[in-house]
């Protein structure tokens, strides 16, 4: 099988130095304790190795069991919320801030809109840990904490519906779109012209994360030269998603691999009938991943060994 492999994939700078971050730590003193607020990133093998090396990964509510004084916290690339971070240094944490200077700049971006007293649409994903980060910040930024700053919106219908409902209540609003840097442009796109028929002057930031961008076009040309798509990268990776969204929308067949073993099996089809097939990988996935996944398709057996547990939903 011809194997042939997108032009820009796997693991970003955001990413790539929110791993070395960790690693430093871990490695630095060896008996502290080190944790994750939430998961550092969105690949289960990366995780997987920093768990054994000592790293806890906590979910933003949970207590600390055992923590020595000042146990270190890494916030993950996502980032969080301004009172998620306060909060955790009220507990004692010493934080090491990973999160991905892309997404600080949206942050800083959200708090400035509503400081300025706007409405602040973010377009993205309602639980993604990115989106509830920047939410955090629009809530910072809004004068005297007043509530109700900040709309999320996750398509384009959820955008035209939001922006009537803000008209009726408030048609004078002063508005502001900021995107989840993972988004692709097509979609921000729809949605701001959803929001812009209610509130033409709407200001939009463009603050898609030119890695995201470059992956998304190498996607798109890749697909003008193979039969099918294999997206390597985890299924909770929302940046993966969107290029296995990608792939199909450009008509190609594609899957979503997190491992070689995740392929579907060479007998009976899909490979089979597919003369070459392209490989691409989301900003969360490491080299050692995207390497296994290529070799296993470029010696695909034809006994069907592989368990068919690709996602493919």
């Amino acid at each position: 099988m011809d194997v042939k492999r997108a032009g820009v994939l796997g693991f970003c700078m955001g990413v790539r130095r929110a791993v070395d971050l960790a690693e430093a730590e871990l490695g630095r003193t060896p008996l502290a304790d080190v944790y994750s607020c939430g998961p550092l990133i969105h690949n289960p093998q990366t995780l997987a190795s920093l768990e054994k090396r000592g790293l806890v990964i906590l979910d933003e509510d949970s207590p600390v069991p055992g923590a020595r004084a000042a146990p270190a916290i890494i916030i993950r690339a996502h980032g969080v919320s301004p009172g998620v971070e306060a909060d955790l240094r009220s507990r004692g944490f010493r934080i090491v801030d990973a999160t991905c200077p892309r997404v600080k700049v949206s942050q800083n971006t959200a708090r400035a809109l509503a400081e300025e007293g706007r409405c602040v649409f973010i377009a993205g994903e309602k639980n993604h840990a990115e989106v509830k980060g920047i939410a955090g910040y629009v809530d910072a930024g809004l004068p005297g904490g007043k509530d109700g700053g900040c709309v999320i919106v996750g398509n384009a219908a959820e955008a035209g519906q939001a922006a009537s409902s803000l008209f009726r209540r408030h048609p004078g609003a002063k508005t502001a779109l900021i995107a989840q840097t993972t988004i692709s442009e097509e979609e921000y796109a729809a949605i701001a012209e959803a929001l812009k028929k209610h509130f033409p002057g709407m200001e939009v930031k463009n603050t898609i994360c030119g890695a995201t961008r470059e992956r998304q076009d190498a996607l798109r040309k890749l697909c003008g030269e193979v039969d099918a798509v294999v997206v390597a990268g985890s299924r909770e990776s929302a940046n993966t998603r969107r290029l296995l969204s990608i792939a199909r929308d450009c008509g190609k067949p594609a899957w979503l691999a997190e491992s070689a073993a995740d392929l579907p099996p060479a007998e009976p089809p899909p490979f089979k009938k597919y003369g070459v097939v392209g490989l691409c990988a989301g900003a969360s996935t490491p080299d050692d991943v995207v390497e296994e996944i290529f070799r296993a398709l470029e010696n695909i057996p034809n006994d069907g060994v592989y368990s068919y547990n690709a996602y493919s939903d």
